[in-house]
């Protein structure tokens, strides 16, 4: 019997996308079958093949999906600052929707395993870092691609604590801290400042 627990997101392909998310996060992929997503999602089970034609462009759809939303709902290539209004967010987010990290973790790991999904393990990371990117580079930061990757892998790592180690305040006073590392980074329009500063007096004339 349908679950209805995908219905929010609609019936057709958002729904199977949403319900692959679900059922990997709850199951892993050796629970993943087109009739678990079929049920989750509340459809029939016709419409995966409709949609997708393969498993493997399934995963790849659900995995575009699943970051594009995270991303979405964490506004990072918004975001002013990685302060008081971006720690709650981000904690809120795994709050409210811990199966869409769940299932990205799922599928980065089985990408060791299975070299098919390295691809997409690949641009998920790629997508995150590159909407951090542009936040930093918004914002007037140097050396943005490592400094991008840098600060992506210390919230990533909080994101994972926070679902399986950690309990919620102290993810959001470490977020702030990061934050506070981030804020003592040179930026680009400082640099001319400091320049002129350093920069040897020459003589009067």
């Amino acid at each position: 019997m349908p679950s209805g627990r995908a219905h929010k997101y609609g019936d057709g392909r958002e729904a199977l996308l949403a319900a692959v998310v679900g059922v990997v996060a709850e199951k892993g992929l050796r629970g993943l079958t087109y009739r678990a997503v079929a049920e989750r999602a509340g459809v029939n089970n016709t419409l995966i093949s409709h949609y997708f034609g393969s498993r493997s462009a399934l995963l790849e759809a659900a995995m575009e999906w699943a970051s594009a939303r995270s991303i979405r709902l964490s506004d990072l290539s918004a975001t002013e600052e990685v302060d008081e209004d971006f720690a709650r967010a981000l904690v809120e987010l795994v709050q409210a929707e811990p199966e869409l990290q769940l299932f990205q973790y799922e599928m980065i790991l089985e990408s060791r395993r299975k070299p098919e999904l390295r691809p997409s393990a690949v641009k998920l990371y790629e997508n995150y870092i590159a909407s951090m990117q542009q936040a930093l580079q918004k914002h007037g930061y140097q050396d943005t691609g490592p400094l991008a990757r840098a600060i992506f892998a210390a919230l990533d790592g909080l994101v994972l604590q926070q679902l399986t180690v950690a309990d919620t305040g102290s993810i959001h006073d470490a977020i702030l801290r990061v934050g506070q590392m981030l804020e003592r980074t040179p930026r680009l329009q400082s640099s001319g400042v400091e320049k002129s500063q350093s920069a040897p007096k020459q003589p009067v004339g």
